[in-house]
């Protein structure tokens, strides 16, 4: 049967999402995601949800919940876009900005949606490779490397990695980068600091987040965008109709909007991770240093693989990545501490004998 779809999509290695498994009694550490309740707040507006206006269609713009996020961010509305998840906001980006004759630029080992969504475009990918002997730090001619890229997207924190990169570094970059540079901050809410500012300081960077890591809302399927009014404008002429339903926009509103949960929770997931972090390092592992909810760990025999079947077997699932770097390593999620001390408790016996 002959093809009827474009070349690129012939070609095209569609992105795999982290596994979502049917076990009962599984500790489940391989999705990033918040191991505790949305807040309060959230499950409030959840409750209370008027139902009956579902033969209603939503606010097209999400003003309420864009105004919130305009809001806390000390920038406007005109600034801010929200979509159905950041996957959503990275989708309308891609569309905007890559083309056969518009590279991508991106980091190496990063979120691998982002050579998936420039295939899509019959983009060029132009990967930057991080120094996995450093702990994958970014190379200091990053701008270079990027060449002739129409945008350079950095994930910071880094996934999988979990280590950020020097701020004024990333600003260094928005100055000498001649096309679009986004941040993506799925994890910024777990880090030290972030690039917020940077998107009211260069007309040309879009940063973005997402609900579905630090709000405990990843089955929610909400993240927001905040860039100049010009590039928002742009990326509206994209935006499905609807993107968010009406549940979504009163429910991610409302937990977008309890700052001291977030701040509470977050602060909890961090002493946690740096526990576990610790323990591990006792073990004989390798753990990069993280900001985010996650470790990147290779166990002492520098088998990722192995690690990541022994722990299956043992009801724990992790991420594992192949490839040559990659491959020496496991993303483990960070749980709550009963899951962290299952984990460690697995990995004890197996290398601290």
């Amino acid at each position: 049967m002959p093809s009827y779809f474009r070349p690129e999509i012939d070609a095209l290695d569609g992105y795999t999402p982290g596994e979502q498994p049917k076990i009962n009694n599984l500790i489940k550490l391989n999705t990033n995601e918040n191991p505790y309740p949305p807040s309060p707040a959230a499950l409030r507006a959840a409750h209370e949800f008027d139902a009956e206006l579902l033969h209603r269609y939503p606010d097209p713009n999400a003003d309420m919940l864009r105004d919130a996020i305009a809001q806390v961010n000390s920038v406007r509305r005109e600034n801010v876009i929200a979509g159905n998840g950041s996957d959503d906001i990275l989708t309308m980006t891609f569309r905007a900005f890559t083309a056969p004759d518009k590279p991508l630029a991106c980091l190496d080992p990063s979120y691998s949606l982002y050579p998936v969504l420039a295939a899509m475009q019959g983009a060029p990918v132009i990967r930057i490779t991080l120094d996995a002997a450093a702990d994958f730090a970014m190379p200091d001619d990053a701008v270079k490397r990027a060449g002739n890229a129409n945008i350079f997207i950095i994930t910071r924190p880094n996934a999988p990695t979990g280590n950020t990169f020097d701020r004024e570094y990333m600003r260094t970059i928005c100055r000498e980068f001649k096309g679009i540079v986004m941040f993506d901050e799925a994890y910024a809410d777990f880090a030290d600091d972030n690039c917020m500012e940077f998107a009211s300081e260069f007309d040309n960077v879009i940063v973005s987040r997402t609900f579905s890591k630090s709000y405990a809302l990843a089955g929610l399927r909400l993240g927001y965008a905040v860039a100049s009014p010009k590039i928002i404008e742009g990326l509206f002429k994209l935006k499905d109709s609807y993107n968010l339903d009406r549940f979504t926009q009163a429910v991610g509103r409302a937990a977008f909007l309890d700052r001291a949960y977030l701040a509470r929770r977050c602060a909890e997931l961090r002493t946690i991770r740096d526990e576990l972090r610790g323990r591990l390092l006792a073990i004989g592992f390798r753990v990069i240093p993280s900001s985010t909810n996650f470790l990147f760990a290779a166990p002492p025999d520098g088998d990722g693989e192995a690690y990541f079947r022994y722990l299956r077997d043992n009801a724990v699932l992790v991420r594992y990545f192949k490839g040559p770097v990659t491959g020496s390593f496991v993303r483990i999620t960070v749980g709550t501490p009963a899951e962290a001390e299952r984990l460690l408790e697995l990995s004890h016996d197996r290398y601290a004998k």
